[in-house]
């Protein structure tokens, strides 16, 4: 582990996706299931994915300058109403912009709370968590005559990669590389081809934005001179402040940039997931792109790695109509913990080791024991793989130095 973690990133979080399709080739093979690695999976993996991500990404921005928002929830749900009433209304362009003022008014009201008036961090996060579906209840029974859902909603539409995917090019339909690939039917490499192919055929084009985002988002943080001041503001806002920068002010950006960020996923749910506002649709995205956040150690790349990671439970739990794609990822749960278990002991974290044994037998035992799972399993694995994660996970992160602290011009 030691080893891989020196390797660089763009050498690094392939290898780690390399082994994850691998893992699941396998199991598989195993397994009375084809699912695992469908292009349909992965596609829905992605458009999962995408609000999580965007959730995770503004808790980052937040988080690095030193304030806790638990508040993406409501900042996501805020963005879902916005973006619904402005693709309705203008456009679905229109919408996904509307839905990211949507968003940032819900970080203001965060950062206005937590940084001018010392609000606790949680306090204000939960406020506007509950706010949130209370408002856009009252503004849909205002609007729409209903009090949860909307009209259909705008979509901005797909593309597909040309040669990877066979998009079109000037009219002209180009070859399908990938597909040409799985339909050879060789083991593991077509397997990859069709995840592959899956986000990279019929991709909605704000997925295509979120992955420009990672290296946009890590340049931004650690090679300017606004990233830096902006990760002082979560390290030691004293001596930023002894340094003649105004504390105050990137907090306030960070935050309304989270609030912004957590909209336009919410947007997307409305106007690309769903096709309209939904109460409830956000499904608990905020709070697993928190969890993303968290697993991918505060950072881009992390945070985008754990969106997929839970995006493709839930695209998997959409397709799961008899319940042996979650019996077989039952085997992945197993094989996924035993290699927890196997890195806890090397890292003398003994404690850790055997609780993953002791769920790691258990998935298998019942894995063994049955040849499909209830339908209600696949509904909580998200929520349960978010539990994991933090659990395991949670040692050996490392937070900004002043998460969560209060701070005041002048203080010391």
């Amino acid at each position: 582990m030691n080893a891989l973690r020196e390797l660089p990133a763009w050498i690094r979080w392939p290898l780690y996706a390399f082994i994850g399709i691998f893992l699941l080739t396998v199991v598989q093979s195993i397994s009375d299931t084809e699912r695992l690695t469908q292009v349909a999976t992965s596609r829905q993996m992605l458009r999962f994915a995408v609000p999580i991500f965007l959730a995770g990404l503004g808790g980052l921005f937040s988080e690095r300058s030193g304030v806790v928002n638990i508040g993406l929830e409501g900042m996501l749900i805020l963005g879902m109403w916005f973006g619904a009433w402005g693709s309705i209304e203008f456009g679905p362009w229109w919408g996904l912009l509307i839905g990211m003022i949507g968003g940032g008014i819900g970080g203001l009201l965060h950062a206005i709370a937590t940084v001018t008036f010392g609000v606790d961090h949680i306090i204000s996060g939960v406020a506007i968590n509950i706010l949130a579906p209370a408002f856009t209840r009252f503004l849909s029974d205002e609007v729409w005559a209903s009090p949860t859902t909307s009209p259909q909603t705008q979509s901005v539409g797909t593309w597909d990669v040309p040669f990877l995917a066979g998009g079109t090019v000037f009219g002209w339909e180009s070859p399908d590389w990938l597909l040409s690939i799985s339909q050879l039917e060789v083991w593991f490499l077509s397997d990859t081809a069709q995840l592959a192919r899956g986000l990279l055929r019929g991709t909605h084009w704000v997925s295509y934005l979120v992955i420009v985002l990672v290296p946009a988002t890590s340049w931004l943080i650690w090679r300017t001179r606004f990233g830096l001041r902006l990760r002082i503001a979560g390290e030691n806002p004293q001596a930023g402040a002894a340094q003649g920068i105004n504390i105050l002010r990137y907090k306030y950006v960070a935050v309304i940039m989270s609030g912004v960020l957590a909209g336009l996923g919410g947007a997307f749910i409305s106007t690309e997931l769903s096709g309209l506002f939904q109460g409830g649709n956000s499904a608990g995205r905020g709070f697993i792109g928190l969890a993303a956040l968290i697993f991918g150690n505060w950072r881009p790349g992390g945070v985008l790695i754990g969106a997929l990671l839970f995006g493709y439970v839930f695209g998997l739990d959409l397709r799961d109509l008899d319940g042996t794609s979650s019996h077989a990822m039952l085997l992945v749960n197993t094989i996924a913990l035993a290699g927890v278990a196997v890195w806890a002991l090397k890292g003398k974290r003994r404690s850790d080791a055997v609780m993953a044994v002791i769920l790691g037998s258990l998935s298998f035992i019942w894995w063994l024991s049955t040849e499909t799972v209830p339908s209600w399993w696949s509904d909580v694995l998200p929520f349960v793989l978010v539990l994991l994660v933090l659990v395991f996970f949670s040692q050996r992160l490392r937070a900004p130095e002043k998460l969560g602290a209060p701070y005041f011009k002048g203080s010391s």
